[in-house]
């Protein structure tokens, strides 16, 4: 399979503060990898050290071979084919759901208006929110807005989407609908790398979890070694944890 998105070496420090330390990546055209560890592990600095949204401290990152760590990279078109959705909803409250899909759309990709709104309104329909497209933000719910958000990035026809915990700043019960379309880009082969704890669509979907911690890979294998018996003492003991209190919700 092609390689879509790798790392070698990636470091980001932040004067004595070590974030990401000595990470190589591959994931490969139609792969879903979930990366998972503890709160502070570094998780999320790592995936935007990945698209390029935080500068790495050394290290490279290739999308599909294009060296975006060299000087004079061009860096907003490879932005562009990498689809970032964000642990935190980061929607223009003064448009509707049409208006933040369409945003890039005509400033990035300078697409026509009529072309733009054709292209959002595909991609708010494979979230299923096409009903909700001329409402606000403060007219949709959490798991609405982040699948709004989601939309957005895949409006851009990325090449790979990375998304940094896109359940963890909604309530229980709307995390299932988020859940339900990142299964629905899983079952049209769309390739991902996805921080998560939801360990049932991790089981389900993923070709490889990621076991993150103090900012490196601590270990890596299939869902199921990790559900059954994982080699690391670190993630025996965190996975003993996600386990129970998945049994608890």
């Amino acid at each position: 399979m092609n390689i879509v998105i790798e790392c070698q070496n990636l470091w980001k420090i932040y004067g004595k503060i070590v974030a990401v330390k000595n990470v190589s990546l591959k994931v490969s055209e139609g792969e879903i990898k979930l990366l998972f560890g503890p709160s502070g592990s570094g998780k999320s600095t790592f995936l935007r050290c990945l698209a390029m949204l935080t500068t790495p401290t050394k290290g490279e990152v290739f999308l599909r071979g294009e060296q975006l760590t060299k000087e004079n990279a061009e860096l907003d078109k490879a932005r562009a084919r990498i689809g970032f959705v964000f642990q935190h909803i980061w929607l223009f409250r003064h448009l509707t759901a049409v208006g933040n899909v369409e945003l890039g759309l005509k400033r990035v990709l300078k697409l026509p208006r009529q072309k733009a709104k054709e292209r959002a309104m595909k991609a708010l329909r494979e979230v299923r929110m096409e009903d909700w497209a001329n409402h606000h933000p403060a007219q949709l719910s959490g798991g609405q807005q982040q699948r709004v958000g989601i939309a957005r990035a895949l409006a851009m026809e990325p090449d790979i989407m990375l998304l940094d915990e896109p359940t963890s700043a909604l309530d229980p019960e709307l995390t299932g609908e988020v859940i339900d379309t990142l299964r629905d880009l899983a079952k049209k082969g769309m390739t991902m790398l996805i921080v998560s704890h939801e360990m049932p669509f991790a089981r389900e979907v993923a070709e490889e979890m990621i076991f993150f911690d103090e900012g490196t890979v601590i270990e890596k294998g299939e869902p199921e070694r990790f559900f059954t018996n994982p080699r690391s003492e670190r993630a025996q003991k965190f996975m003993a944890r996600l386990i129970k209190r998945t049994r608890r919700e």
